[in-house]
């Protein structure tokens, strides 16, 4: 089984160098990180002196080059989170940020303030919640595309194989990725939500799982980051992936969001919601349908759900959308406007029912993935609801989660 990295791993640290040992039953491979020339090469369990400082690590997450030299980042809390498939899946908590260099006296006062800006930025990054890896399992894809695999994909490494949309880290990883030798060491960590359930209904029991995979590119917060840019990255994308296990069995139902494929942006000033700003000089045709196309080859099918208001400051973009959709005059993508605001004004949440009961037989057309207990592939998943408000939040949530729930129905029943 080539698709793991290393569990258990021990951290020791000599002025010159940095050794990762691996600690897992029968594995006598060692990781050195040269601190001088920054090499990176594999040794065994015997090289390490005895002289080093030593503790346990759960992972790398990588190294990054700042203004006083490189850094070595590592995990040092993990939490469990559950396990599906028989295998256990961790949430990062804590993290450790090792510089190469034994002294900063090599820096001017500018240098030194600039590395100390860089650190704690790299430290705000790493506080925020949402972390997740498995050393196991291939976290990065969906049931379905994991079930349509070559035996050549089997036999990579997780790094290798893993969808490069949802590696955080690989940036980070991008020195041990280019030495297939320590792909072992190279753990792929997801950005996003993980949770899981046990659940009973009539004296039946099964997991519900719940992975939502937020994508590296064009990543940040709302308001500064916003619409799509050259490469047809959508700000804030994320694949959510409702998963069922039964009796071994496993159903799948994938839906994604993102921002408004266009160019626009929302800076913030000191009203409550500034103005958004469409780019009058962009080609957002060409953004536009790279998005797509990619969308397409990923997912199939794609149901737009736009939620934002049709009148006011959000109504240009609705009608922006709308008219790439329909200028792009794709077979394989529909366009589904449905104001939130303005349906469900007055608390009416009843009448979220008007969109759901309008999409309906299109979801059972899309359906899901469902592979039995013996492995054999039932039905798949033909498409996606791709669903956006303007941040992708709120009102995205709402709707996701009423879809969710309606696929779920059909996969118990």
């Amino acid at each position: 089984m080539a698709a793991t990295t290393y569990e258990r791993l021990k951290l020791h640290v000599t002025p010159e160098k940095f050794y990762v040992e691996a600690c897992d039953d029968g594995a006598d491979d060692v990781l050195v990180i040269d601190r001088v020339s920054t090499e990176v090469t594999l040794s065994v369990k015997k090289d390490v002196p005895p002289s080093a400082v030593t503790r346990p690590i759960f992972g790398i997450l990588g190294t990054i080059r700042l203004v006083a030299g490189n850094y070595l980042i590592v995990i040092t809390k993990k939490t469990k989170i559950g396990e599906f498939f028989n295998h256990v899946i961790w949430k990062a908590t804590d993290f450790d940020i090792l510089s190469y260099k034994k002294t900063m006296l090599h820096l001017t006062d500018i240098q030194l303030q600039d590395n100390k800006t860089f650190l704690a930025m790299i430290n705000h990054v790493l506080n925020v919640d949402g972390f997740y890896f498995s050393t196991t399992y291939d976290l990065t894809h969906t049931l379905q595309r994991l079930s349509n695999t070559s035996p050549e994909f089997q036999e990579m490494s997780l790094l290798e194989r893993a969808d490069q949309r949802f590696v955080w880290n690989g940036h980070l990883l991008r020195e041990l990725s280019a030495q297939p030798e320590v792909h072992r060491f190279a753990l792929p960590v997801l950005h996003g939500f993980i949770t899981m359930h046990s659940c009973s209904i009539n004296g039946k029991y099964f997991d519900w799982i719940l992975i939502s995979r937020r994508s590296c590119f064009r990543a940040g917060v709302r308001y500064y980051v916003r619409g799509i840019d050259s490469e047809g990255h959508a700000a804030n994308f994320v694949e959510t992936e409702q998963i069922v296990h039964y009796n071994g069995s496993r159903a799948s139902f994938v839906q994604t969001r993102g921002s408004i494929p266009v160019f626009w942006s929302q800076r913030p000033n000191l009203k409550y919601k500034p103005r958004p700003l469409i780019n009058k000089v962009a080609n957002h045709m060409d953004g536009f349908q790279r998005h797509f196309d990619s969308q397409v080859i990923i997912y199939g099918k794609q149901v737009i759900i736009n939620l934002v208001n049709q009148k006011g400051s959000e109504k240009p973009l609705e009608q922006a959308f709308a008219t790439m959709v329909s200028s792009l005059g794709s077979g394989m993508i529909r366009y589904v406007a449905f104001d939130f605001h303005k349906e469900c004004k007055n608390m009416r949440w009843d009448r979220l029912s008007i969109l759901v009961d309008q999409v309906a037989e299109i979801q059972d057309e899309l359906s899901y993935f469902l592979v039995d207990a013996a492995g054999m592939v039932v039905t798949s998943q033909e498409g996606v609801f791709r669903s956006n408000c303007m941040d992708c939040l709120d009102r995205t949530n709402v709707i996701q989660s009423l879809l969710a729930r309606r696929s779920l129905h059909a996969q118990l029943q």
